[in-house]
């Protein structure tokens, strides 16, 4: 089919879905906002129909899908359809003194069997035993004996050498056969073995919710006609994977939807370094856009529960959103952390329910215009006064928590919940509120770029400085490439290089990362 060809991007929040069309020059074309349903897929559904009926455009004419979602994160969160893995652990026996999962709450143990066999590296390379393929082979015939379906596999300094672990996955696959999901730590964490092997272990869990969400994504656009799109999943980078590399590593869409609303907003803003605030129904996120992509976090991610060390955004989240619940009670007014989520359509003032909102505040105070503005009249003005100082107290405090500095910044607010705010917040140079700053997630998905990280340790007394992150550059590019960028658009968006001082001869840890726009 000739003619322009269109994006479709979707991003699933806990209170609303919203769902954009953009054209071939990444100008909104339709965008929707309807609420998160409770089971998220006919949300998802919802508003592809919405946005596609809105644009009036041929459903032949999406040519690219992109759905960032939060189905990952509720899964760990609330306990619900982890599925039951293998964990070998390949270190013994220098690793034997704190077992797997050791740390984790009884209502996560996901595990079915576990195992520390001999095997590993040590941090310069060397082989610190033998590896012990026998142990292997029992281990999984074990996981076969209990009709396990997935399998985490994590080794000592695998970010060094990662040849026994793809031992124990050749032989996992002969055992178990080439249906098993094997989650290598060597592709998802850093260094650290204890939190590289957690996220390993959450990634093995999440691979029947990666297939329920990437089945159900191509279901629902089906439903819909849209059956000539390229489909992809944000990733917590700030950029986008294909649905294989969604499949294989789910644990990489946890917290898509802060950096979707980063992208968005810095797209939509023009600017490339700023402090992002996206506020929606239920949370309010924090983050940094730096260079036109979202700041990594220096430090271990909890999760659920559990200390990971993968990548993830430098982000805060608290509990303040258009659903808030406002209380009062001896004078003190609260906002949040509860929310009346996706029902707020029903549960809010405005709208003729019976809950006092932050939306309802920012309507009696005249910052906004939803709903029917009578039903908010009677609210005392007194605690309408306090209730909106506590909401931009708590958006200064956390904003004075991510600044690197404490110079003002400039801050780019967006997501529906942005009418609680009023024009003038201490800390900021200027406030960007950018025309549909209300989906600022949904385009910061549908506009991303694909990625390639290069990630490895170098010793600088072996490998000039130079050589190495030129090495890493030229590696990053073909990552980005084979991941589906177009080779002319990829350029490098990050570089670093960490001196480790625990270790010898000069150890620095390289990363790298290239992106670019889809072929």
């Amino acid at each position: 089919m000739s003619g322009k060809s269109y994006r479709l991007g979707v991003d699933v929040g806990g209170t609303n879905t919203d769902a954009v069309v953009i054209d071939e020059n990444l100008a909104v074309v339709a965008s929707v906002k309807v609420p998160t349903s409770a089971d998220v897929q006919s949300g998802i559904q919802n508003a592809i129909k919405a946005v596609l009926d809105g644009s009036g455009i041929e459903r032949g004419r999406i040519k690219k899908a992109m759905l960032g979602t939060t189905q990952c994160t509720n899964s760990i969160v609330e306990r619900k359809r982890l599925a039951k893995i293998g964990v070998l652990r390949i270190g013994a026996p220098a690793t034997t003194g704190i077992k797997p999962m050791v740390d984790w709450a009884e209502d996560l143990a996901v595990a079915a069997e576990t195992a520390i066999i001999r095997g590993g590296y040590e941090f310069d390379g060397k082989p610190l035993a033998e590896f012990d393929k026998d142990a292997a082979r029992v281990f999984f015939e074990n996981c076969r004996a209990k009709t396990v379906k997935s399998v985490a596999i994590s080794q000592l300094f695998s970010v060094v050498r990662d040849e026994d672990e793809a031992e124990a996955a050749r032989i996992c696959h002969e055992v178990m056969g080439n249906d098993v999901y094997i989650s290598h730590s060597s592709k998802i964490g850093s260094m650290g073995l204890i939190e590289r092997e957690n996220a390993t272990i959450l990634n093995a869990a999440l691979f029947e919710v990666a297939r329920a969400f990437t089945e159900g994504f191509v279901a629902s656009l089906r439903e819909q006609g849209v059956t000539e799109a390229d489909i992809y999943f944000s990733q917590n980078d700030g950029t986008l994977m294909n649905m294989e590399t969604a499949r294989r590593y789910p644990i990489l869409t946890i917290a898509c939807g802060p950096t979707n609303s980063i992208r968005g907003g810095g797209f939509l803003s023009g600017l490339s370094n700023a402090v992002v605030i996206d506020i929606g129904g239920t949370t309010t996120d924090f983050g940094i856009l730096q260079n036109g992509f979202p700041r990594e976090s220096g430090v271990a991610v909890t999760i659920g529960g559990v200390r990971t060390n993968f990548r993830m955004p430098d982000v805060i989240s608290i509990g303040l959103g258009g659903g808030s619940i406002v209380r009062e009670k001896d004078g003190k007014v609260t906002v949040g952390p509860d929310s009346v989520g996706y029902e707020i359509t029903e549960k809010a003032l405005v709208f003729g329910g019976d809950t006092l909102t932050a939306t309802d505040i920012a309507v009696r105070n005249g910052l906004a215009s939803v709903g029917d503005v009578s039903k908010v009249a009677h609210i005392d003005k007194d605690l309408a006064v306090k209730a909106q100082r506590r909401i931009v107290e708590m958006i200064e405090e956390n904003l004075d928590s991510i600044k690197t500095s404490g110079e003002d910044i400039d801050v780019i607010l967006v997501g529906g919940g942005s009418i609680l705010l009023p024009e003038k917040i201490s800390g900021v140079k200027k406030l960007y509120k950018p025309d549909n700053f209300a989906v600022a997630n949904a385009i910061g998905s549908a506009i991303s770029k694909v990625s390639g990280v290069y990630e490895k340790l170098v010793s600088f007394n072996d490998v000039p400085r130079e050589k190495a992150i030129e090495e890493g550059k030229a590696e990053a590019i073909k990552l980005a490439i084979k991941a589906g960028a177009k080779p002319e658009t990829v350029e490098i968006v990050d570089v670093e290089d960490v001196p480790l001082q625990y270790q010898p001869n000069n150890t620095n840890r390289v990363k790298v990362k290239a992106a670019g726009e889809l072929a």
